[in-house]
């Protein structure tokens, strides 16, 4: 069952007023007198483009993640390299997989020719983020905005914070600690955005074929799924075949993604550990619940996207607000404008 919005509206205030998130100066209101139409030309953006590109609503939640794990939800993730900037677009987790930048260039373009110099590449990734979501069936929230856009980007911190798909569970509590989020509730349910979307083989070929070095596959890997992936995936074949992260509903938002787990239908190692590391009672009993109740895995779910989205953002007079979400503004006409490599 979705979330209503006055159900999730109440959620949000009452984290706003003494609950366990806190804000600062981000707030859903922000462009209300100078870009209302923010959200809209946003969703319109999605909207066309999944009329031919299936993927595009996961590819943008992604680039949000991504964002935000790295010196927080700072649009540093957009940047491409220049003789000053390492682009994150290069980091281990990013390359040749992140993608939906040129969705993204379309909906600046469209921002700054109604709202010029106003809206932030790091609220488009919110935005989008939330309204992805939305457009494939899953729950609506009040995405809190105001954040500006970083001066430079961080591939070191990029390989360092970004959770993979070979992650075992400790690693992935141990990323989300670091960055400021909790390392149960928050974990299990942003892993829940891969009910929609797909991976390339090479990220868990070696599930099929050699897991951990045995020659063995992985032996939490449902059987009937290993014969369909082998198939799909086989040794020394393409690598970026493409896979449903969710094979029940691929393409939409729903709870399904932990019912696969409950399955041994995790597609990455870093999916399946949620359900079969043993001794893992906290994040195993949200896996039930969460499969049982779609509803209580889409009220965390919220919850979480939120306290992500507000992990040291630049705010106030911080940062800037990016013309060109690819470069920083001072390079638009400087020696840096000319890109040295564009995705």
């Amino acid at each position: 069952m979705k979330l209503s919005k006055l159900m999730v509206v109440a959620l949000f205030y009452a984290f706003l007023v003494g609950g366990p998130l806190a804000y600062g100066q981000l707030t859903p209101t922000f462009y209300d007198e100078t870009c209302p139409s923010v959200v809209s030309i946003i969703r319109g953006v999605i909207a066309e483009t999944l009329i031919f590109d299936r993927r595009i609503g996961a590819s943008l939640i992604r680039l949000h993640f991504h964002d935000c794990f790295v010196n927080g939800c700072d649009g540093s993730i957009l940047l491409d390299k220049t003789a000053t900037i390492d682009t994150e677009k290069e980091a281990f987790a990013n390359n040749n997989s992140a993608r939906g930048f040129d969705v993204v260039d379309i909906m600046k373009e469209r921002l700054e020719g109604v709202c010029p110099d106003t809206v932030s590449c790091a609220d488009i990734l919110a935005i989008a983020a939330e309204e992805s979501v939305v457009l494939a069936g899953g729950p609506w929230w009040p995405v809190p905005l105001g954040r500006r856009d970083s001066l430079t980007a961080n591939r070191t911190a990029a390989n360092a914070f970004i959770p993979g798909p070979r992650d075992t569970l400790e690693r992935l509590r141990s990323r989300f600690t670091v960055v400021g989020l909790n390392n149960n509730t928050d974990l299990v349910a942003l892993s829940g955005a891969h009910t929609f979307g797909r991976a390339q083989c090479r990220t868990f070929i070696d599930r099929l074929y050699n897991f951990n070095n045995t020659g063995l596959p992985d032996p939490t890997l449902d059987t009937t799924s290993l014969a369909t992936l082998q198939q799909l995936c086989p040794q020394g074949g393409n690598g970026t075949v493409l896979a449903d992260l969710d094979p029940t509903t691929p393409d939409g938002f729903d709870n399904n993604y932990f019912s696969n787990l409950q399955a041994n239908k995790g597609l990455l190692q870093s999916d399946q550990e949620l359900f079969s590391t043993p001794g893992a009672d906290d994040i195993i009993e949200l896996v039930n619940i969460f499969s049982n109740d779609e509803t209580a895995f889409f009220e965390s779910f919220v919850e979480s996207m939120i306290r992500m989205g507000n992990l040291s953002p630049l705010t106030g007079t911080e940062g800037e607000i990016r013309l060109n979400c690819r470069v920083v503004n001072a390079n638009l006409a400087g020696k840096d404008s000319v890109l040295v490599s564009s995705v």
